[in-house]
């Protein structure tokens, strides 16, 4: 049998990478909701919105998200004019707050700085809150069609393996994004972005990718060598930190239970909360915790724990649970307020405080 021939050079030609995925996408591209259609122009709001909610998050979760905020706020001075608040709660559950705090800085900026219209370069949607160099770049390409080389996870995979970058990462990010801008095209640079998107998403997946049916199987010096779904490589994962917490699910007789809307900063900025203490390493003592309770009450533990999994720490949370009048919080807790336990849904809740409502329905 003869030897299996070499992948041609991608370096040589790298227009023909791009050549075969643009032939690729036009036949097999995604149809999603934030998508232009073939000879539609792209509506930058909507790249940008998909943008930022794409952001640690997968397309089957952000698709509701979307189409929501587009009734809500169809465009940039629609969001512009919400309320701060009413972004938040629309924004409950998918993660990473301080996106949709800046999210509705950035739509206020765009308004305020540049009259509604988005900036058509990299180095103007850089300057916007939010907006950092992979979605500027992302925003640039697939909104205004400019050259510009955007790298998410399913491209950077794609392009180590295209050409067999061994070097784990995070180092090997350098490497993949000098490759990724060698191989983007001057033409059809939206286009060929989110081909390359597509590419990662169905065929170049992470597990058992589709190497019999890609169009650049040929060029892949991964798929010659046999080790395409080792690629790309990573570094080990450092441990966790563990943080500890105490919340305070305070009722009231007519079935109310005790909210308040944490600080703008930090994890879970500005969302609403069962009240807690700070999370720290060690645990806390019953008389610690108590200290600490939004209002005096005959306050119990709750048996179990709520654990919740952040991108750089996991936290536990005891949870103690009372009866507590309205007027025992008079002044105690200034920040409070009331909400009914069957309207805990439409509250805006983080996931974290959803699952410490499932736990406390479940045990006091």
């Amino acid at each position: 049998m003869p030897p299996r021939a070499v992948p041609k050079a991608v370096t040589s030609r790298p227009d023909a990478a791009a050549d075969r995925l643009l032939d690729w996408y036009d036949r097999h591209r995604r149809s999603l909701p934030w998508r232009a259609l073939p000879g539609e122009a792209p509506d930058p709001y909507r790249v940008w919105l998909s943008e930022i909610m794409l952001q640690q998050t997968t397309v089957p979760v952000v698709g509701p998200y979307f189409q929501r905020f587009l009734d809500l706020w169809p465009d940039v001075h629609a969001l512009a004019a919400a309320p701060r608040e009413d972004v938040m709660r629309e924004w409950a559950g998918l993660g990473y707050y301080a996106r949709a705090r800046n999210l509705h800085a950035c739509a206020g900026a765009v308004v305020e700085r540049h009259g509604g219209r988005f900036p058509e370069t990299e180095e103007g949607l850089d300057e916007l809150p939010g907006i950092g160099p992979y979605s500027a770049a992302a925003i640039a390409a697939i909104a205004f069609d400019r050259q510009a080389t955007a790298v998410d996870g399913n491209i950077e995979r794609v392009v180590a393996r295209l050409f067999r970058i061994a070097t784990p990462l995070p180092k090997a990010k350098v490497e993949i994004r000098r490759r990724a801008a060698e191989l983007t095209p001057r033409q059809r640079c939206g286009d060929y972005t989110q081909a390359m998107m597509d590419l990662g998403a169905t065929i170049c997946t992470p597990r058992a990718p589709k190497c019999l049916v890609c169009p650049l199987a040929s060029l892949c010096r991964a798929r010659d060598a046999g080790d395409a779904e080792t690629l790309p490589r990573r570094a080990p994962k450092m441990a966790r930190p563990l943080r500890r917490g105490v919340a305070f699910w305070a009722v009231t007789r007519d079935g109310a239970v005790l909210l308040r809307r944490r600080p703008s900063r930090g994890l879970l900025g500005g969302m609403m909360e069962v009240p807690s203490t700070e999370w720290r390493a060690t645990p806390w003592s019953e008389a610690e915790a108590l200290a600490e309770a939004p209002a005096p009450g005959a306050w119990r533990a709750l048996p179990g724990l709520v654990r919740h999994g952040f991108t750089h720490l996991e936290l536990e949370l005891v949870v103690y649970t009372a009866r507590i009048s309205r007027a025992a919080l008079a002044g105690a807790e200034p920040e409070g307020v009331w909400c009914r336990v069957d309207r805990l849904g439409a509250a805006g809740l983080p996931s974290l405080m959803r699952k410490l409502v499932r736990h406390a329905l479940a045990h006091a």
